[in-house]
């Protein structure tokens, strides 16, 4: 049986199927794609009749839209490090390739394959054919190694388990879903096609420390439930599901020849074995979390730089914030949960609505307000835990730090308080050692595969974690992270005799410069995902310090967030609520009930534009020179009436902003589609246009619950 994903595969298409076979597993069977139906089979004779495409990477998975299914395949992708000798690759391009041989097109469909390239295009993929990059070290040495990877996975950062599944249903012999036959018991022959990747960063960088050569890793997976956009996707759902959750995971690996930056191909299986020389492989790990406040929260969009922010029954929360902690402390143990949104003003009512929950899961608690030396701050940090462990709620620890207030004014150094108030928690807490003998490596046979975890010397492990949270989860999170990521760091390498008690790998400049860029890299890539721009901040992690240059460089990142949160994020969330699966198209949907269409009253849809217009108008006007003899009463005349009707409009799009945003189609959020339909009530009521938009509102039933349209998959 095959453990790992074959590395090498060829693609071959007909008229009536697609085939993917490994060349260098000669005696491995095919799998066949049947189309148009989409049934799947293995096959072991030898295939006749279709044409060689292509060589791929591998299968990312196969989706259904509304008129056809699709197979995802990965056309390129390059190596960007190795770990344990294992090469882990970065996808660079993929393909969709369609079952039908004349593709069916209509308006939704080809929207539906745009937002899905979109998505393929602009999250950053990563796997390996024989390492689980879905699961950090410590769960790694917990697994059943005789497993196929991708059963080793762990399903939240699995991200294309989704569009896995029709692969997955079939190899454990499940009536696959759309027309797949039904499989004559489990296939295991399917288990090399199965790919699992990870969405997120990926850094690994060969360095040395005090001259001692050492592998640097940090990688951060994204997690595949609630994913989506900033303001699209906030707080958490009924399943205790938390928007932007990330789990990052920092490594260092001693006397291992084969980790770091690649240099070529080793085995067959696309890992290098160790040249270590004799010396044993040594994996230190220390991860953090970070995810949205667990509570019913939003931020409604409505054309102002701050939206409107909107709390919804936090004692009705309890029970799926129960769901997501129960999940957090069966995973990690202790949650220390760091939250750092202000104090004052709106972002205090979440910060409110966070303790509440908290107080209401523990069995009694023990608030303390700590004072730092040399502030005027009454309560700078807050801390919420239960005075024993009764029940497993009392293993959360709610630490409250005002971050903007006092870091303000440059002083970044005060961002210390924090991690010295958590100096004890830290110190118990741990992190992940492990020690692996050559033979254990992944590169390993699958004999010896098999027994690997008994050549696994565990020497320690993480015993709980570090939740970090602010109103982003991005820029005054990616601070603290990388704080708590150099102590760690610096602890691992003193235990493991690299230095000595009292000494830093940063006094290393070159390590420092490294340890800066790659923290800074890893937000901005984050940062990406959820808001459209680079992290805020990260001057201060790359170099130290807080520059103007860098809060001039914030500012014009705030407006670039403004513009792509309110205008562009719509796709985005569609795209991703497609691939993850929170949305599946309706094949039995209408030409008539598109999801796409706009169907917005043409006078509102037309508003901009007639804006748009004055403001040519105007500027036009200005800019053009008048002769001596012109008469200018036209030109003045037509100025005022453009900046009449272009003030009106500003009114207007400004009272309404909600019609304007550029909201998800596929699952608009009900909260959304409320204040949609509360705009357009009182655009109907507007002493202007109020008529037109009534008549033009009765014709057209708008469509922002496209859910409708499909079904929620509950997996």
């Amino acid at each position: 049986m095959a453990l790992y994903p074959y590395m090498d595969i060829n693609l071959h298409a007909s008229d009536t199927h697609y085939a993917f076979l490994s060349p260098s597993n000669p005696h491995a069977p095919t799998l066949l794609v049947e189309r148009p139906s989409g049934d799947l089979r293995l096959s072991e004779s030898k295939i006749s009749g279709a044409k060689r495409i292509s060589s791929i990477s591998g299968i990312l998975g196969i989706i259904k839209l509304r008129l056809d299914k699709y197979i995802i395949v990965i056309t390129k992708s390059i190596p960007v490090g190795k770990l344990r000798g294992s090469v882990i690759y970065k996808i660079i391009s993929t393909d969709v390739l369609p079952l039908h041989e004349r593709p069916l097109h209509d308006s939704d469909e080809d929207t539906y394959l745009s937002v899905l390239r979109g998505t393929l295009k602009h999250s950053p993929m990563y796997f390996s054919y024989n390492l689980d990059l879905t699961n950090a070290f410590q769960r790694q040495s917990r697994v059943d190694p005789s497993q196929p990877l991708w059963q080793r996975a762990d399903e939240r950062f699995f991200w294309n388990r989704f569009i896995s599944s029709d692969l997955t249903d079939i190899r454990n012999g499940k009536d696959g879903a759309g027309g797949f036959r039904l499989a004559l018991g489990p296939q295991p022959g399917i288990d090399p096609f199965i790919l699992p990747v990870m969405s997120g960063t990926m850094s690994i960088a060969k360095t040395s420390v005090k001259g001692n050569p050492v592998t640097f890793a940090l990688m951060t997976r994204k997690n595949r439930h609630r994913t989506g956009t900033r303001f699209f996707s906030r707080g958490m759902d009924e399943y205790g599901h938390v928007s932007n959750f990330n789990e990052t995971e920092q490594v260092i690996v001693l006397n291992d020849d084969a980790s770091g930056p690649t240099s070529g191909f080793g085995s067959t299986n696309g890992a290098a074995s160790p040249t270590s020389g004799g010396r044993d492989v040594q994996i230190f790990s220390y991860i953090q979390t970070r995810g949205s406040v667990p509570a019913f929260w939003n931020e409604l969009n409505n054309l102002k730089y701050t939206p409107t922010l909107q709390i919804r029954g936090v004692e009705s929360a309890v029970p799926a914030a129960k769901l997501h902690f129960h999940e957090q402390i069966e995973t990690y143990g202790d949650n220390y949960m760091i939250n750092l949104v202000n104090q004052k003003g709106r972002e205090n009512r979440v910060k409110e609505a966070y303790e509440t929950v908290v107080r209401s899961l523990l069995t009694s608690q023990n608030d303390t307000d700590s004072k730092a030396a040399n502030t005027k701050s009454p309560d700078t940090i807050k801390v919420i835990e239960a005075p024993a462990v009764q029940q497993e709620f009392d293993k959360l620890h709610y630490v409250y730090f005002d971050f903007h207030h006092e870091t303000s004014k440059f002083r970044w150094h005060r961002a210390q308080l924090l991690l010295d108030e958590l100096a004890e928690p830290l110190h118990r807490q741990a992190y992940f050692h492990g020690i692996y003998s050559a033979s254990s490596t992944p590169a390993a046979s699958t004999a010896k595969a098999a027994n690997a975890s008994a050549r696994i010397d565990i020497r320690s492990t993480q015993k709980s974690v570090v939740r970090t949270n602010c109103m982003d989860c991005l820029d005054r999170t990616n601070v603290i992270q990388s704080m708590l990521g150099r102590q760690a760091i610096t602890r691992q390498l003193v235990d493991a005799g690299v230095l000595r008690r009292g000494e830093s790998p940063f006094e290393d400049q070159k390590f420092e410069h490294l340890f800066r860029n790659v923290w800074a890299d890893n937000a901005d890539t984050v940062s990406k995902s959820y808001s459209g721009t680079g992290a805020l901040k990260t001057d201060f992690t790359r170099t130290g310090q807080r520059t103007r240059q860098g809060a001039l460089q914030d500012g014009y990142n705030s407006v670039t967030r403004y513009l792509l949160n309110n205008f562009r994020d719509g796709p985005r969330q569609d795209g991703y609520d497609l691939f993850c699966g929170a949305f599946i198209p309706d094949e039995s949907a209408s030409p008539g009930s598109l999801v796409f269409v706009d169907r917005r009253p043409l006078v509102v849809q037309a508003i901009p534009y007639i804006l748009a217009a004055c403001l040519f108008f105007l500027l036009v006007a200005n800019m053009t020179a008048q002769l001596p003899d012109s008469g200018l009463w036209g030109v003045r005349f037509g100025m005022l009436i453009s900046t009449a009707v272009g003030g009106w409009c500003i009114v207007f799009m400004a009272g309404h902003g909600t019609l304007y945003i550029n909201w998800p189609k596929l699952k608009t959020p009900t909260w959304a589609q409320e204040g949609y339909n509360d705009g357009m009530s009182r655009a109907e009521r507007d002493p202007v246009v109020g008529g037109i938009v009534a008549r033009e509102r009765g014709k057209h039933a708008v469509n922002l619950g496209g859910m409708e349209e499909g079904k929620k998959r509950v997996e």
